[in-house]
């Protein structure tokens, strides 16, 4: 009897120890890992619908940049074009010759100056010494060379009459600059 008393309450306690036993280490190990699996996917949709966002956002992005490849094309034709600043200036050079001599001028003599840097951009001076027929050629030849693109400037102007007798034909001298982006 006293062995049957024992198994009669041994075999009831196993069963509430195995339960819990399997309750804890069963049932909330596997409720923990699905919780962790819920937590990393729902971390990983909202990942996925931020990536799903930005590409949303890509059409308009590539619009932008279109713009603004654009932009930076209208604005990089005012400025003087050439590989080096040396070729810009003699680019500068041609460009005020063609001027002078297309208004019935001459060119004396010519000389680049020294560039300036300003961040990065580059200045680059050109002087020139010019014969020019008459004051309408020499407001011509200015108008000209302000109002051309790429952007010139005319940083100065120092005239002289050729001969006091006959005045007419003008000895010039122009200082012109441009502006060229830096490599």
């Amino acid at each position: 009897m006293r062995k049957s008393k024992l198994m009669v309450f041994s075999i009831p306690l196993m069963i509430i120890l195995f339960v819990l036993v399997a309750y804890r280490y069963g049932y909330l190990g596997v409720k923990a890992q699905v919780a962790s699996v819920k937590e990393t996917e729902a971390a990983k949709l909202k990942i996925l619908a931020k990536y799903m966002a930005l590409l949303a956002e890509k059409p308009a992005l590539e619009k932008e940049l279109s713009a603004l490849k654009e932009k930076r094309k209208s604005e990089n034709s005012q400025f003087s074009e050439g590989q080096t600043p040396s070729i810009a200036a003699a680019g500068l050079q041609d460009i005020v010759k063609g001027i002078v001599t297309g208004r019935g001028g001459t060119i004396t003599s010519e000389r680049i100056g020294k560039s300036e840097t300003l961040g990065k951009l580059i200045v680059l001076n050109v002087s020139m010494d010019t014969t020019i027929p008459d004051v309408r050629a020499l407001a011509d030849i200015l108008y000209a060379i302000e109002t051309r693109t790429p952007s010139l400037v005319v940083k100065e102007v120092d005239g002289k009459v050729k001969n006091f007798r006959e005045p007419k034909e003008l000895l010039v001298k122009l200082d012109i600059s441009a502006i060229t982006a830096g490599k």
